[in-house]
């Protein structure tokens, strides 16, 4: 059972833990049997795993979304205006589908853009690096265009040179309850290295020529 390590939780942390379990199980007392079991399988691994240093917890991105060490996280769910999901996929498909245009803004790590409901909505989920409102500050700023474009698939969307298109963005923006990021560089450091290696590997070329 996951139990807390003598000297590794003081006694508050190790009945807020306990009373979580307990919460769960009751949560759980009619759910489907699958994931009862689940659930137990889960709670039973051995005391070493749960011993472990914690993982850092999800904390806010600043004024909306969920940030994970150096990462934030954004999804909206927008209603599309029509014709909105053939324009939008039109210029998506331009691209090849892979909008690369947001290399410009330097902290995007990925943008994903999906179509529902017969397309009467989108879901667009991305993750960068930093805070909210440098995020969206720096989209406005470096590709207002392709945001307008985006966006202005979109139901009610003011445009980026309105007085306040932040404020438009947070109100269909959803943050996420759970996530998990593997990696902990960010765009620039990775780049970074990315430079060096390919560096490295010129002068070792060199070297052995």
């Amino acid at each position: 059972m996951i139990t807390d390590t003598p000297g590794e939780a003081r006694p508050g942390e190790a009945r807020t833990v306990e009373q979580k379990i307990a919460m769960l199980r009751e949560l759980f007392a009619d759910a489907a049997e699958v994931g009862r079991t689940a659930l137990e399988n889960v709670l039973s691994r051995p005391a070493s795993d749960a011993s472990r240093k914690p993982p850092p917890p999800v904390e806010s991105a600043g004024r909306i979304g969920s940030r994970l060490g150096k990462f934030s996280e954004l999804t909206i769910i927008v209603p599309l205006a029509p014709g909105g999901a053939r324009r939008l996929r039109a210029f998506l498909r331009l691209f090849g589908g892979n909008l690369a245009g947001a290399d410009d803004v330097g902290t995007v790590h990925d943008m994903r853009f999906v179509f529902l409901d017969n397309d009467t909505k989108l879901l667009f989920a991305t993750a960068y690096d930093g805070e909210w409102d440098a995020y969206i500050d720096d989209f406005a700023t470096k590709i207002p265009d392709f945001l307008d474009i985006i966006d202005s698939a979109w139901e009610g969307w003011p445009g980026v040179r309105s007085p306040q298109p932040q404020d438009d963005l947070a109100e269909h923006q959803v943050t996420a309850e759970g996530w998990y990021v593997a990696d902990d560089q960010t765009v620039a450091e990775t780049r970074r290295l990315r430079r060096l290696g390919a560096a490295v590997d010129e002068f070792l070329d060199k070297v052995g020529e």
